[in-house]
């Protein structure tokens, strides 16, 4: 097959697929005395990422571990002491988080055109289930940090995927809502990404084929490049 050939799509799960910003912050807010509980979705975003990608960076530890770790960083950041087991207020939210308003039909639209699906989250197999329950649509593969014993932007993810599927990243597009955990390391193995732009960010450090402000126009552009194949 051509290179512009696809035959899977792999997708990151949460900020791509379903809305982990919201889900986090609103978990953090409950968690957070005044003033702070005034921050915004995108403040307590922020502040959540750079404590994940720090413990992450680590020895493997589950996600669940890793989000009770990260919600406790976070709050003793703003000088907030949590009483001992309220951190897991945060994974135990996970099975609630929404999915965006465009997921499902997205997804149905790229396997009519006769494209797999596979979800490569940093996430653990049980936590996750409850997200695709959400969704409605039942990945073709599913590969997980528990499955990986990593965490992206570590290669763990697309290996295991590759092992799986038996598929190259010739025949592969990656989509994904962050050029650290996503879009970088998926181009540095070959894989041709798109950029699901929630929020409109500078793209540094990578070339997708596309940057869409969700994932209402990915079917059409993996329809283009299945045209050209």
């Amino acid at each position: 097959m051509s290179r512009a050939g696809v035959e899977w799509a792999t997708f990151d799960c949460y900020g791509t697929l379903v809305d982990w910003e919201g889900g986090i912050a609103g978990v953090m807010r409950s968690l957070l005395p005044e003033p702070h509980a005034g921050l915004g979705d995108h403040e307590i975003a922020t502040r959540y990422i750079a404590a994940e990608a720090q413990i992450e960076s680590g020895a493997y530890a589950s996600y669940r571990t890793v989000l009770a770790r990260s919600c406790r960083r976070v709050c003793e950041s703003l000088g907030v002491a949590l009483e001992p087991g309220r951190e897991l207020a945060l994974p135990d939210s996970v099975a609630r988080w929404q999915p965006f308003p465009e997921t499902a039909e997205a997804l149905r639209a790229l396997r009519a055109l006769g494209v797999k699906l596979a979800v490569l989250s940093n996430v653990d197999r049980d936590l996750i289930a409850a997200s695709i329950a959400r969704i409605g649509v039942e990945p073709d593969l599913l590969v997980t940090a528990e499955d990986a014993k990593s965490y992206k932007p570590a290669p763990g993810h697309w290996q295991t995927f590759e092992a799986a599927s038996g598929a190259p990243a010739s025949v592969t597009v990656h989509v994904g809502a962050s050029i650290y955990h996503d879009m970088i390391p998926a181009a540095a193995r070959g894989y041709r990404t798109v950029f699901i732009n929630r929020h409109a960010e500078p793209i540094v450090g990578c070339a997708p084929i596309a940057a869409l402000p969700d994932l209402r126009e990915l079917p059409r552009v993996v329809g283009e490049l299945l045209d050209r194949a």
